[in-house]
């Protein structure tokens, strides 16, 4: 039947069901269960708003495409580039395995109004800021690129700030009466496989494709590297063939010395510790292996490395301090293996930063140990003790909020041909060390460590060891609670990596920034501020433009004090 409609207004009925049905082709596959909107903008070939929905992001970018359908055909399109330019965030159809999204995250999308947390508001004129990441150097001097989150530094002494400014003006190192201060900065950073991204890439979904490739990333990568300028920088899930085509000659190339140790089996990635030789010099690398071949519970391949490092400036010949980089393995149902790994690289630890009359060198433990603020795990590193009679596997690392591991651990964990004591240190050395104490004292005046050595041995289910060491990062926000992250994508945001340091006693182990009066020690002065999950959302989450792992770096600033 013929149209009654004047032809301009049928070819502008055409050109509208084209587009519409080019859109409708699109999104056919995508997992965007309501239609679309444009939210009052809306195409010039259009007369009238387009139907909106609920749940609409109020970052969407209007897709390039639309447009006379020319320039629609000549356009770069592809299906993931336009849903992820939308910024919609799109559910995951494998979740159910694994249970449904944090509640946070699903109402990311429903936050209003500012984003910025209250550390972010307050004397920031008295604060350091650090941009995130950015590719494009000729945007330095434009100030800070769109979808940038500023990450400002916190300092816990007025000495800290004063003494960077002077270091800045290239002032020496302070030195006055007898004692003998050395700072410097450690950052611990998993910057994400390539291979482990490809593999899981379900964890990725709300990132644009052309931003997840390699040679987006490292780029990256290395300018935040250059930016942050840490003095000890810890990688973890670093690939070997990148390692070795790029990243150890980039990072040799800004003045550090690089060792890395690569997981065993055929896992492509493993932990570097990089050092700047102006402010150290290497004593010792000691790589640590958690694979055991004749023991069936150590059957993983992740690793461990520890660098004992000697600092460059006019201290005691004896001063080192010891650096640990670790990444343990993820599985939230294998609380046995974590503890077990975590162990040997205590007891490797131990061994390194042991010193003639006993004590431990200075210690920094870095890395990513897949186990919440709070958990057992992470409770036994900060408080040395765990007693984990009756704690089921699935409950150690506390990643998970119902455990499907529930399998109570064994007492004891590992067995005794590991050689490794339940006080985390190496067997024959405890012994030795006995040995020697029984030779000089009797039986009832034996010291406090070996009655500690009793008591572990007649209760196997308690597991100790000696560090002192405390937390860098508070893990909440102190005026709100709101949780820290440290990595956030499609399955969720949390705290998992930590910086860990060795604080001379008890009273100064809780207190950031407290120093020790009767002996040398590390003095934490500042950090730089990690954000909330909502912070992140607010730039489509890790990675994303600027920021391309699905980790934060972690960095603080510490003072060596020799007395």
């Amino acid at each position: 039947r013929p149209s009654m409609l004047p032809r301009h207004v049928q070819r502008l009925g055409r050109d509208c069901m084209a587009h519409w049905n080019g859109s409708q082709i699109l999104t056919l596959n995508s997992p965007l269960s309501s239609c679309m909107r444009w939210a009052g903008h809306y195409p010039p070939w259009a007369s009238f708003p387009l139907p909106i929905s609920a749940d609409f992001s109020a970052n969407w970018r209007f897709p390039p495409f639309f447009g006379p359908w020319r320039l629609f055909q000549n356009s770069n399109w592809h299906l993931d580039n336009y849903t992820q330019s939308c910024c919609f965030h799109q559910p995951n159809p494998s979740m159910k395995s694994e249970g449904e999204e944090p509640l946070t995250k699903k109402r990311r999308l429903s936050g209003q109004g500012d984003t910025s947390t209250p550390e972010q508001e307050t004397n920031l004129s008295s604060q350091k800021e650090v941009s995130c990441v950015s590719v494009a150097q000729n945007e330095e001097k434009h100030g800070s690129r769109k979808g940038t989150i500023k990450r400002h530094w916190e300092y816990f002494c007025q000495q800290s700030k004063t003494m960077k400014i002077a270091k800045n003006k290239g002032s020496d190192q302070s030195s006055t009466g007898s004692e003998a201060s050395f700072d410097f900065t450690v950052m611990s950073y998993n910057i994400l496989s390539q291979n482990l991204l490809e593999d899981n890439s379900h964890l990725y979904r709300h990132c644009r494709q052309r931003l997840l490739f390699w040679t987006y990333r490292f780029p990256n990568i290395l300018q935040e590297i250059k930016e942050l300028d840490a003095d000890v920088l810890c990688l973890q899930e670093v690939q070997e063939d990148h390692y070795r085509s790029e990243i150890k000659s980039s990072l040799e190339s800004l003045g550090y010395h690089c060792e890395y140790k690569m997981r065993t089996g055929r896992k492509p990635d493993g932990c570097a510790i990089c050092f700047k030789t102006s402010k150290f010099s290497l004593i010792s690398s000691n790589p640590v292996e958690f694979f055991r071949r004749d023991i069936p519970l150590l059957d993983r391949d992740n690793v461990g490395l520890v660098l004992l490092l000697q600092p460059r400036f006019q201290c005691k010949a004896s001063a080192a301090i010891c650096i640990a980089n670790t990444h343990l393995l993820y599985n939230p149902r294998r609380g046995d293996i974590k503890l077990t790994q975590l162990a040997m690289l205590l007891a490797e630890i131990a061994s390194v930063a042991s010193q003639k009359d006993g004590s431990f060198c200075p210690i920094i433990i870095c890395g990513d140990f897949n186990s919440v603020p709070g958990s057992p795990l992470y409770r036994f590193i900060k408080e040395g003790k765990l007693n984990y009679e009756g704690l089921a596997i699935g409950k150690v690392s506390g990643q998970e909020q119902f455990p499907r591991g529930q399998r109570i651990l064994s007492i004891p964990i590992w067995p005794k041909k590991l050689g490794i004591s339940q006080n985390c240190v190496y067997e024959i050395k405890q012994q030795q060390k006995e040995e020697n104490a029984g030779e000089k004292l009797e039986a009832a005046k034996l010291d406090n460590t070996q009655g500690i050595v009793i008591a572990s041995e007649k209760l196997s289910s308690k597991l100790q060891h000696h560090l002192k060491l405390s937390s860098v990062y508070s893990h909440y926000f102190p005026e709100t609670g709101i949780p820290e992250v440290t990595t956030c994508h499609s399955r969720s945001a949390v705290t998992v990596d930590y910086i860990f340091y060795s604080a001379a006693n008890d009273a100064t182990a809780a207190q950031p920034g407290a120093e020790d009066s009767f002996c040398g020690g590390l003095k934490l002065l500042g950090r730089l501020a990690l954000l909330t999950e909502k912070d992140l959302w607010t730039v489509n989450g890790l990675p994303n433009e600027n920021n391309s792992s699905d980790h934060l770096p972690l960095l603080a600033e510490f003072r060596l004090i020799e007395r």
